[in-house]
């Protein structure tokens, strides 16, 4: 009876959902015959779709195929794998199956003596299953790789699509590709290249694209004969389909030069050259442009691309209507500007398509055509004028409101470059140039920052501009730039204030903004300061000659006094353990008042901190709302840096503070006379700048005693 009951449960046509909860029970049964069945019908249960899947998922099928993966009845074994292989393509049973911890039992089934179906679903199981990260590490560190690499030589094509699909998922990562190079991966992918099948062709290809990235592999790929194999491919029109991956390979060979002088002396780099002239298809124009981007980082590679007249190919990929390889090209075309007779030959060519491309709607595009152009007029005058000629400016100045950082950086170098000569300068600012540089001013990268100061001072030196500026509210974001603590933009901001402040106008509104404050803040730091700094605070200052005079005592020849002229004496000294104290509070959230200090949440703050840097030790200068102790420390950092003695102290309930000792002034009537120094303690939470006599009630009260 229970035979018929099998045999009627089992048959194919029969098996749905309502019988499936029967023959997953059944996964239990002691019998190997009904085990065996059982995992076939649930095989081809699985294989009629994504919704049985989750039905056997939801059976709890899983859970006990796992325990028959391992099974000593290698029918059963097989049949249970094959479950596992055709269900791990579901998200939801890759979720369990990695909860299960399956792949080192999957990896064990990988033995040369196991049949070669295990081998088939075992590899498909895990291929499905290295898409995710942690996956692919317990993979490797279960030593996965070595019977995969094997299964590659693998008689059956399923195996070997499987296994290749796997390593190339496991190479994304950098331990993984270190390890199959040691495991001498190179041969058995080269031997894939020649398969009858497209799919195991590709993907030998993509896992070749990515391990070929570390150069210890680009060596092994050459002693192995790769490059033969990967131009052969190019030159047989029957792997059309994979011609855009075999130039990706070789894109990553091209960057030594051993390999492309290689490919240049038996004649190779003509003909791969020649090939992206006759091409259409725009995944081999791509890649073959990403091929002569890698190459030109190397200045030999440069000079072999030169006298192979690269540019010209490059030159028409700009004409080709496909986005991505005109970025492609327009990269290349900035690498190779590295080389003075490319960059020679794209000025009398390829100019007029990039500024073109500036109107792309794209973009990628556009940031890519206006890199090239930064790197074309750079140091040239030559291309610069072509520039000016191709109708260049208009577009230019319109893509400083491009959406990509990387696109208003190099069209304000571009402008710059343009405005080295005077007829150019002076079309640029009749677009308004200066208008249009007031947002990239604002802009939150320090790349667009640092590029926008410097073309603010090149065009800074006509009035009209600093005019147009000032009305645009140019000047603000620009004092702003002062205190940055990038030390490029902090110097370009210099710069662009030491021009701007050549009338006395927009130094007036320059002083108002506070850049004199700021300037003169920055002169007194050794690290913070630079040329531009103080030629910037003299020529404010020389604008404000009452100030001047008081400050520095002197005035020169060519500083003219005109009415309103001051003279309010000379300026004390300020105590600069007074400078640094209020800076301490400011950095670390200002003063707080007494009896507010349990509102003042510098704990969160602290945590958020950690939380972002997964990490306990915190760095002093990324507290931005410090207690006693935090304020404490960075004073005792500040003052050991600029000569101040002081004493740092921990006390109790996160208390610290510091203790300096300062001489009082002689007593009135007795000049001379040297009095001990007294010790006292510096407020840095309640009243910055105030010194708290040691041994006093209040130096109790802030110590908490």
């Amino acid at each position: 009876m229970s035979q018929i009951v099998i045999k009627n449960l089992f048959d194919p046509l029969l098996i749905e959902s309502k019988t499936a909860a029967t023959v997953v029970l059944m996964l239990s049964s002691p019998e190997n015959e009904v085990l065996a069945k059982a995992c076939d019908a649930l095989y081809k249960f699985a294989s009629k779709g994504d919704e049985n899947k989750v039905t056997l998922l939801g059976l709890g099928a899983v859970e006990r195929l796992y325990k028959l993966i391992s099974h000593e009845d290698p029918i059963v074994r097989r049949n249970a794998i094959m479950v596992f292989g055709i269900m791990a393509s579901n998200h939801d049973v890759k979720k369990l199956l990695r909860e299960l911890d399956v792949t080192s039992s999957l990896i064990s089934q990988l033995a040369p003596e196991e049949d070669v179906v295990i081998h088939e679903f075992a590899t498909l199981c895990l291929a499905h299953m290295a898409v995710e990260y942690t996956t692919k590490v317990q993979i490797f560190e279960q030593g996965g790789l070595e019977p995969l690499i094997r299964l590659l030589g693998s008689p059956d094509p399923d195996v070997k699509k499987n296994s290749v699909e796997c390593i190339y998922l496991l190479v994304q990562d950098f331990q993984s590709r270190a390890a199959v190079r040691a495991l001498n991966i190179i041969p058995p992918l080269l031997e894939l290249l020649k398969s009858e099948y497209p799919v195991i062709q590709l993907l030998a290809l993509k896992t070749l694209e990515v391990i070929s990235k570390d150069r210890e592999t680009r060596i092994m790929l050459g002693e192995n004969k790769g490059l033969d194999c990967l131009l052969r491919i190019l030159e047989t029109n029957e792997f059309s389909d994979l011609h855009a991956e075999a130039l990706a390979v070789l894109g990553n060979c091209l960057e030594d030069v051993h390999a492309l002088q290689l490919i240049q002396q038996t004649g190779g780099l003509k003909k791969l050259l020649s090939f992206i002239g006759v091409s259409t298809v725009p995944d081999i124009q791509k890649n073959a442009a990403k091929a002569i981007t890698k190459a030109a980082y190397d200045s030999e590679n440069r000079k072999i691309l030169n006298e192979e007249e690269v540019e010209k190919y490059l030159i028409n990929l700009l004409e080709i209507d496909n986005d991505e390889v005109k970025v492609a090209a327009s990269q290349a075309i900035s690498a190779m500007c590295e080389n003075l007779a490319s960059k020679h030959a794209f000025g009398l060519q390829g100019i007029p398509q990039l500024v073109q491309l500036l109107s792309s709607d794209n973009e990628e595009v556009k940031e890519a055509a206006v890199t090239a152009l930064a790197n074309l007029t750079a140091a040239s005058p030559r291309n610069a004028r072509a520039v000016a000629e191709a109708e260049g400016i208009k577009p230019l100045v319109n893509t400083l409101n491009a959406q990509r950082d990387g696109a208003i950086a190099n069209a304000a170098t571009v402008l710059t470059n343009l405005a080295m000569q005077e007829p150019f300068r002076i079309n640029i600012q009749s677009h308004g140039i200066m208008s249009v540089l007031a947002e990239p001013l604002r802009s939150t990268s320090s790349q667009v920052q640092s590029k926008a100061a410097f073309t603010v001072a090149a065009f800074g030196c006509d009035a009209d501009a600093r005019t147009e500026l000032r009305d645009a509210g140019g000047l603000r974001p620009l004092v702003e730039l002062l205190c940055s603590k990038n030390e490029e933009v902090r110097r370009n901001a210099c710069w662009a204030v030491m021009v701007c402040a050549s009338d006395e106008l927009t130094a007036g509104e320059l002083c108002r903004l506070g850049a004199l404050d700021i300037l003169e803040e920055i002169n007194l730091s050794t690290g913070r300061k630079n040329n531009f700094s103080e030629a910037a605070l003299e020529k404010l200052l020389d604008n404000n000659l009452s100030r001047k005079y008081s400050q520095m005592g002197y005035l020169s020849s060519s500083n003219i006094i005109t009415d309103g002229f001051y003279d309010c004496g000379q300026v004390k000294a300020i105590d600069p353990g007074i400078h640094w104290n209020r800076l301490v509070a400011d950095k670390m959230g200002g003063p707080i008042e007494r009896d507010k200090l349990h509102d003042f949440s510098w704990e969160l703050h602290i945590s958020e901190i950690e939380f972002e840097l997964k990490c306990n030790v915190v760095p002093i200068g990324k507290v931005k709302k410090g207690t006693f102790y935090h304020r404490a420390l960075l004073f005792k950092v500040i003052a050991d840096r600029i000569g101040i003695g002081c004493s740092l102290v921990r006390g109790k309930y996160n208390r610290a503070w510091n203790e300096v000792k300062l001489v009082d002034d002689s007593p009135q009537g007795i000049a001379g006379l040297l009095l001990p120094p007294h010790e006292y303690i510096v407020d840095l939470m309640f009243a910055p700048g105030f010194l708290i006599k040691q041994g006093s009630a209040e130096a109790d009260q802030y110590k908490n005693i």
